[in-house]
């Protein structure tokens, strides 16, 4: 992959990166943000990001034929769950989803641009404004490049310079992105910088927190605490912690031909990003007392998942985590062996796909990679208290259950601390509008200027 040297990550590795580069950087980016972002309209912004959107979904594109092409290699997903990832992602960005996203999180979508008096502000003989920082730095995570890319795009729409210091190794979709927005926009782009490094360079960084007004950081808890210690008290620290994701399938839904499509969704959460995400399920809760049993339901599951791998095979690991996932087949392999309560399935000659069932409901942490635990349970309830362990670090919650009973649950779930609840089969697929840990994402990053009359 042969790209201009638009971005510091676009240097040679052997390119070293200093202190005053970043000093340098910063700056230029202020100046470039004053002259042709900052004036810039909302609703021009919007069409961009939906052009070049759905330039990314055309298979002739350039950007996304090299990241198929090259991402194998660069990033360890497969062509195929690359290739479904981003049109998951780039699908949802079209101009009514936009609208949506600045009207919910703002109330309004001229919000960015002007003093807007909506409904209820009238009453009040009140208008207000949003203002952006002059310059965002997003600290992004390694593992999945859509929360990137969905943090650029954010910072776009707000129209802030933005810096983003990617992963070891985690900036070939973001540079990709970045440069066909360069491509279609040249002045947008060069609103844009991104750089790749090693965690805990202090003097890099300490550059950084010096030139922002905002900071995003996506990571553990321990390294986003040594962060927020680090930045002045000046700055806005938006952070995003580690969490985890479960399902839950009601015994109704599962019954005759239903219960394929069922298991399939359930294998399409599973499958979407092998599983890295923060919205991937670790343990799927299966109701009992149904047409098809829980060990019955995790068999199917299994069956299915074989299948996907022909189609949608998950790549290659490191040596070191693929020992992590035969380690732990090897524990199930015992158990299974000496006790009914325990079964699993797995790919043969590689570690491709994982199911373990297990009668003990208690919340399980899975090793990812396609590794899923399937627990049996009476009902919602006994799922909730065998997952109080993980209580207050859960984001997503996929359900298949009745129609009618499904804002009952979801209620129930809201209430024991669950931030998102969705359909089974799209916990890997948020709407553009999603509240990010239950927080809005564009009002995150801004500060509001009422205005009394």
């Amino acid at each position: 992959m042969n790209l201009p040297n638009y971005f510091i990550a676009d240097l040679p590795p052997e390119a070293s990166v200093t202190p005053g580069m970043i000093h340098e950087a910063c700056q230029t980016l202020k100046r470039n943000r004053e002259l042709y972002l900052a004036q810039r309209s909302t609703r021009s912004l919007i069409h961009v990001l939906s052009h070049l959107a759905k330039e990314w979904l055309n298979p002739e594109f350039l950007f996304r034929k090299l990241a198929l092409a090259d991402g194998p290699r660069a990033t360890g997903f497969s062509r195929a769950t690359l290739e479904t990832g981003l049109d998951g992602f780039f699908k949802a960005l079209t101009i009514e989803a936009l609208e949506a996203l600045l009207e919910q999180d703002l109330g309004h979508s001229d919000r960015l641009d002007q003093i807007v008096v909506s409904g209820p502000e009238q009453k009040l003989n009140r208008g207000s404004i949003v203002i952006a920082p002059e310059l965002i730095v997003h600290f992004a995570a390694g593992n999945l490049p859509n929360p990137t890319l969905m943090s650029m795009l954010l910072g776009l729409l707000t129209r802030s310079a933005q810096f983003i210091k990617c992963a070891s190794n985690a900036s070939f979709l973001p540079r990709l992105f970045a440069h066909s927005l360069y491509d279609a926009e040249p002045k947008l782009g060069a609103c844009l910088e991104l750089a790749e490094w090693k965690g805990g360079h202090e003097a890099l960084e300490q550059a950084l927190f010096e030139e922002a007004n905002c900071v995003t950081a996506t990571g553990t808890d321990e390294n986003l605490a040594q962060i927020r210690r680090r930045l002045p008290l000046s700055v806005r620290f938006v952070s995003y912690g580690s969490r985890l994701s479960f399902a839950y399938v009601a015994h109704e839904v599962l019954s005759g031909l239903h219960a394929r499509k069922i298991v399939e969704r359930a294998a399409r959460d599973i499958v979407a990003w092998n599983q890295l995400g923060c919205l991937s399920p670790h343990v799927i809760y299966v109701q009992s007392g149904g047409a098809l049993a829980p060990d019955k339901f995790a068999e199917m599951l299994a069956e299915v998942l074989a299948e996907r791998e022909l189609t949608e095979p998950r790549g290659e690991l490191p040596v070191e985590t693929a020992a992590v996932i035969a380690s732990r087949r090897a524990i199930y392999d015992l158990r299974a062996a000496h006790s009914p309560d325990t079964r699993h399935w797995c790919s043969h000659g590689s570690t491709a796909w994982t199911v373990v069932y297990e009668a003990d409901p208690r919340f399980q942490i899975s090793c990812l990679n396609r590794f899923i635990y399937i627990k049996e349970v009476r009902d919602l309830t006994e799922a909730l208290q065998s997952a109080d362990s993980v209580r207050g670090q859960v984001s997503t919650v996929g359900l298949a259950v009745p129609e009618h009973k499904a804002q009952e649950l979801a209620t129930e779930l809201a209430r024991w601390g669950a931030t998102r609840v969705c359909p089974l089969g799209q916990m890997q697929n948020p709407p553009l509008a999603w509240r990010h840990d239950g927080r809005p994402a564009l009002s995150d990053l801004v500060t509001w200027t009422d205005w009394e009359q």
